[in-house]
């Protein structure tokens, strides 16, 4: 297995690319901290948990808002302390409404950065501390092909994203000119089968539109997305920070662009 004994957070875990994630990394292996935001998720993130367990390894579910500064230090203590110790912290949590920009609130913008670049920067920061008195460990933020190509609608989204490219990059240098042991490096799924794409994956005028710009024809699955978490995450991949794998079916090849 890739991860034996190893131990992990993944944030945003009780549906979609965090799910497959937790499942896949305890399957290599490594104990799971299945993250998750609201009361509403809960039974959700207990059934991945039960997942994770059948796998053979220690499983826990932490309810946490990640752009919480005192939720997240508490999430990554408990961690810690009920596994023994932190080696893999996947920022999967994410998430996006479509607003033309000249008409976006204030508050959906903030409420976006929140969430995926603020909750990074926190989640990494401490996780990061921890792995750091351990002795390394591996940071994969899950952005997403729009750090790179714009989505007219979504440029809280696509900010948060690009802002994520960079925190990666500084935090993987900086890291290892320390000598922590830390990798970080992001993975940037393309278009991806998941509840947050319901409302394209429920039109079918929509699902052909954005199908055609993917060359290989296809909406990806979130299991593709986590066995290469799972590959980043193992020392397999140990000469592997500070950049960002694509995988998106050809999508960034940009198909329809003549």
């Amino acid at each position: 297995m890739l991860l034996q004994d190893r131990k992990a957070i993944v944030t945003g875990a009780s549906s979609g690319i965090g799910r497959a994630t937790a499942i896949r990394l305890a399957a290599e292996g490594a104990s799971v901290c299945v993250n998750y935001f609201s009361d509403r998720e809960a039974g959700p993130a207990k059934e991945v948990v039960a997942e994770v367990e059948h796998h053979g390894v220690r499983g826990l579910a932490a309810q946490a808002d990640v752009g919480d500064e005192g939720q997240v230090i508490d999430m990554v203590q408990k961690t810690v302390a009920a596994f023994g110790g932190l080696d893999i912290l996947v920022n999967n949590a994410g998430i996006e409404n479509m607003v033309p920009t000249l008409e976006m609130p204030l508050k959906d913008w903030e409420r976006v950065l929140r969430t995926n670049l603020t909750g990074a920067f926190l989640c990494l920061r401490e996780a990061g501390k921890a792995m750091a008195k351990g002795g390394g460990g591996v940071i994969v933020n899950m952005s997403s092909v729009h750090e790179f190509i714009p989505w007219p609608g979504f440029a809280h989204y696509c900010a948060s994203k690009g802002g994520l490219k960079l925190l990666m990059q500084t935090a993987a240098r900086e890291l290892a000119e320390l000598k922590t042991g830390i990798r970080v490096l992001n993975i940037a799924p393309g278009a991806v089968a998941t509840p947050i794409n319901d409302f394209v994956l429920k039109d079918a005028e929509a699902k052909h539109n954005v199908e055609s710009e993917i060359p290989v024809g296809r909406f990806g699955r979130p299991e593709e997305i986590a066995a290469a978490v799972a590959w980043v995450c193992s020392h397999e991949a140990d000469y592997v920070t500070g950049t960002t794998i694509v995988i998106d079916g050809g999508m960034s090849t940009y198909p329809k662009f003549i």
